[in-house]
């Protein structure tokens, strides 16, 4: 590489982005050795032969590379990583291991990666290195996001969940009354409900899929798309768990879950009562509420899926929908977290599209705006939680409100960034023939 090369700025953005994200991750295996914890490079490094927690998220991550491919490399690379996950499924069976499938699509992604290193040059080569990028990070995403959810639990032994579920009077208690609901509909409403709230990161990759369909024929990604605002969500969501370390009502109300940490067995059938406090809980159940970020990527997937065929859009706002269905209806989530979890998607969304169109003055106002909401939400649900019970019918509106105006402002500065249609020409009239 030229030094002429080195001073691009885009060139050195990514060099710095890359260092950052490798001292991360080693940051990340040190805490987590610290606690007697294999890290994310350990659990990624594992996955290369043993067993991986998700097959389907390491097809997804092998479909993301595969943008940069050719139709003929995509077939033979679906072909060996079958191949190789056939392989491995004959060897556990034969010595009864845990079967899982997903190594084929991690031994493709590597070896694509050791081929644009040895067999590519120039822009080639940096082509595939990005589609290989792209697709271990959705995976290493993945592992990042499961230490630091065990780093949370070990580091915050108390929870503020009495402050949130006090502040959740204003909204009706919706995690209390959408519980209730799920239960009624029974194994088959449970099941698909369970079904998107797992499988969150394989609609992500749907969605960036069509995205990204031009990749391998433009020869280049475009300026913005899903997985980066994924990443960034998955990135900064879990300092502000940190911050504030909230477990969820189906383990802090729950004695069946949250055994005897439970404050009582309440959820989801009685809304809590009472003063609230700070309580300790176990250093096993992560503090992974505040703000919601299963909400947080389901907005994300439905924001990135508006300008898709229609097909996707309905995809996109059907995830989302049952996304809040299965965050509320599992007692995974608060309501007050999920209004956190919208404000922080479309601040982050607004500050990305700004970093790559240029700073403007409407991009900068909006940035502002979110955060500046986002931290209200968080002030206010630590230190009013009494106020907003005792007077659901002026804080839930505001609660709304403050999340209405975020929504609107997005949508009214997004729009200021659309290039304007230009009018068709009207043909000149010609003189009537008399």
């Amino acid at each position: 590489m030229t030094l002429t090369a080195l001073r691009k700025p885009r060139v050195i953005l990514w060099a710095t982005a890359s260092v950052v994200a490798l001292g991360f991750l080693v940051a990340l295996e040190i805490t987590a050795r610290h606690y007697g914890l294999p890290g994310p490079i350990t659990n990624q490094a594992r996955e290369v032969i043993f067993a991986p927690k998700s097959g389907p998220l390491l097809y997804g991550g092998m479909a993301l590379m595969m943008v940069v491919l050719t139709w003929r490399q995509r077939l033979v690379a679906a072909g060996a990583a079958i191949g190789i996950d056939i392989a491995f499924f004959l060897v556990r069976w034969a010595v009864d291991a845990k079967m899982m499938f997903g190594n084929g699509a991690l031994w493709v992604m590597l070896g694509c990666a050791v081929i644009a290193v040895t067999r590519r040059t120039g822009r080639e080569r940096a082509l595939l290195l990005k589609g290989v990028g792209l697709g271990l990070l959705l995976v290493t995403g993945r592992k990042t996001g499961d230490t630091w959810l065990l780093i949370t639990a070990k580091t915050r032994p108390m929870v503020l969940d009495q402050y949130v579920a006090t502040a959740d009077h204003a909204l009706g208690d919706p995690s209390w009354l959408v519980g209730r609901m799920v239960r009624a509909t029974g194994p088959i409403g449970t099941h698909i409900l369970d079904y998107v709230y797992i499988q969150l990161a394989v609609a992500a990759v749907v969605v960036a899929l069509y995205q990204l369909r031009n990749v391998a024929a433009e020869r280049r990604f475009p300026r913005h798309h899903l997985v980066r605002t994924f990443l960034v969500i998955g990135l900064l969501g879990p300092a502000i768990y940190m911050i504030f370390p909230v477990v969820g009502p189906i383990f802090a109300y729950g004695v069946a879950d949250g055994g005897p940490w439970a404050m009582a067995d309440l959820w989801p059938n009685t809304p809590p009562v009472g003063v609230p406090h700070l309580m300790p809980f176990n250093e096993i159940t992560p503090r992974n509420c505040m703000p919601s970020l299963h909400t947080a990527w389901a907005t994300a997937i439905f924001i990135h899926s508006r300008k898709a065929p229609r097909i996707l859009q309905f995809f996109g706002a059907f995830w989302l929908l049952a996304t809040l269905g299965a965050t509320l209806g599992f007692g995974y989530h608060y309501g007050t977290d999920i209004i956190a979890g919208v404000v922080f998607t479309l601040t982050i969304e607004a500050g990305l599209r700004s970093l790559d169109r240029g700073w403007d003055r409407p991009g900068i106002q909006l940035v502002a705006y979110g955060t500046t909401v986002f931290a209200a939400l968080l002030v206010s649900y630590r230190y009013l939680p009494m106020e907003m019970a005792e007077h659901p019918w002026l804080f839930g509106p505001l609660l709304i409100l403050a999340l209405a105006s975020v929504i609107y402002g997005y949508i009214r500065t997004t729009n200021l960034w659309e290039p304007k249609a230009t009018p068709a020409r009207q043909p000149e009239r010609q003189p009537e023939l008399v």
